[in-house]
């Protein structure tokens, strides 16, 4: 089976539930353009608008079915998460979107996965939620790579985590800008360099702060192929040796580069040469497929990306199949 893990949905009852009373969640539900809907945050936070491959899943499956895709963890869309909100109106809308993709991954059995979201601005809340979603079929969980401009390795998210580890949960890391950094706003610089800077930034938090010793069984799956983080690995290992731990904060009890092996990376480079760089890097073991579906940086063809870098049968079908079913009990 060829299974994707970085595929993003968002149910239409989502939105319609928002059209019907987005204010119980502190969200407006603005018509940008004709026909044309976006989600608007009391924070004054405007995402992108919503578009049919993102909310349509006949469109989804003739996506699927022309790449050959034949299962997909689906998740939310990051930059709806709203950790700025309060923990309050963070559950219930959390607990909306869980609800809302569990039903379209039951009407579609064996198709669909999901994988649950929660309110990462409050670690209790979000944990109690994760243990609910997981009973509901959750095979997992998605978070955004910061919470309010704070890397995750420097929020208290420790209860989280470890119901991570209780629950044997995937945790897929996957970064949110919905507002540009002013240097990335021209260019599609926000899409190619920001967005991957965000999981670089946080990774690069979660080992500093000793997350991954105090959770060594934590299984963290980053996406964009571990954004720089493979490529920046010496220049950790480098800090890590030759500056004072006392003045950056660093408690990881190992160089970085020894973490990098107990992570997972998305297959989304859509460069031959960096594909079996991270392989030969983290080991085929730890690569699992992704689309990164609907959006225009995502992988078109991902098989196909595989074979161009030249990946061996045996190796695709680790990367296309055993992986991804393995980590996610599929």
């Amino acid at each position: 089976m060829i299974i994707d893990v970085h595929a993003h949905f968002v149910p239409p009852s989502v939105i319609e539930t928002l059209a019907d009373r987005g204010l119980d969640f502190g969200i407006n539900l603005v018509e940008s353009e004709p026909g044309c809907h976006c989600c608007k945050f009391e924070s004054g936070i405007q995402i992108r608008p919503f578009f049919d491959a993102l909310t349509d899943v006949d469109i989804r499956l003739d996506e699927m079915s022309k790449v050959g895709i034949e299962h997909q963890v689906l998740s939310m869309w990051t930059d709806i998460f709203g950790y700025e909100m309060s923990a309050s109106k963070g559950l219930a809308w959390h607990r909306l979107m869980n609800e809302c993709l569990a039903d379209v991954c039951e009407a579609h059995h064996g198709i669909f996965s999901w994988m649950a979201s929660g309110p990462l601005q409050d670690a209790e809340k979000a944990a109690r939620e994760l243990e609910r979603s997981m009973k509901a079929g959750a095979v997992g969980t998605v978070v955004a790579t910061h919470v309010d401009h704070r890397n995750l390795g420097e929020c208290n998210l420790d209860e989280f985590w470890s119901t991570c580890v209780e629950l044997d949960a995937p945790v897929f890391l996957h970064p949110a800008q919905p507002i540009a950094p002013k240097r990335a706003t021209k260019f599609a610089l926000n899409q190619v360099v920001a967005y991957t800077n965000d999981t670089t930034l946080t990774v690069g938090s979660l080992i500093s702060s000793g997350v991954l010793d105090r959770f060594p069984d934590l299984q963290l799956v980053l996406s964009h192929g571990g954004g720089s983080t493979p490529w920046l690995i010496g220049r950790f290992d480098r800090m890590y040796k030759a500056t004072s731990h006392k003045i950056t904060g660093t408690v990881a009890e190992q160089l970085p580069s020894a973490y990098l092996k107990q992570l997972y990376y998305d297959t989304i480079l859509h460069h031959g040469p960096a594909l079996r760089f991270l392989r030969d890097l983290v080991g085929v073991d730890r690569l699992l497929l992704g689309t990164d579906l609907p959006f225009p940086p995502g992988d078109p063809n991902p098989l196909k990306t595989l074979k161009e870098a030249e990946f061996s049968s045996a190796e695709m079908q680790k990367i296309t199949d055993t992986n991804p079913r393995m980590l996610y009990k599929l």
